[in-house]
């Protein structure tokens, strides 16, 4: 199982950017998806998730400005950030819990970097 996210890049603060995130390999199903950033010097954090049944959660710092989708059928999961700002610089990971066969297990893409600058 894979998982390749693209969609990252450098843009000005106030602007937009939309993440996306393909899982690929033997997947039988897909629970929650997500993403986590990781900013320079600090821990991971979550950003948003997402479950199989659209339930949806964000961090604070988020809400309102960013939106998780999925396309089931595409085993894809998105994220549109809009007004960014300077503190939303970070790599982005999405992941996944994924069931191949009869175990459940969390996989990450490779992530993706955002710039939000002038």
């Amino acid at each position: 199982v894979q998982l390749q996210a693209s969609g990252g890049g450098l843009v000005q603060p106030g602007g937009s950017l939309r993440l996306s995130c393909a899982a690929s390999g033997s997947i039988f199903s897909i629970n929650a998806m997500g993403w986590y950033r990781q900013a320079p010097g600090k821990q991971r954090e979550l950003v948003a998730y997402i479950t199989s049944s659209g339930y949806t959660n964000y961090a604070d710092s988020v809400k309102g400005r960013f939106t998780i989708s999925r396309d089931n059928a595409k085993n894809t999961v998105y994220l549109q950030m809009n007004s960014l700002k300077p503190e939303d610089t970070a790599v982005y990971y999405c992941y996944a819990a994924i069931r191949t066969g009869g175990v459940l297990d969390d996989y990450w893409g490779q992530g993706t970097l955002v710039t939000v600058s002038s």
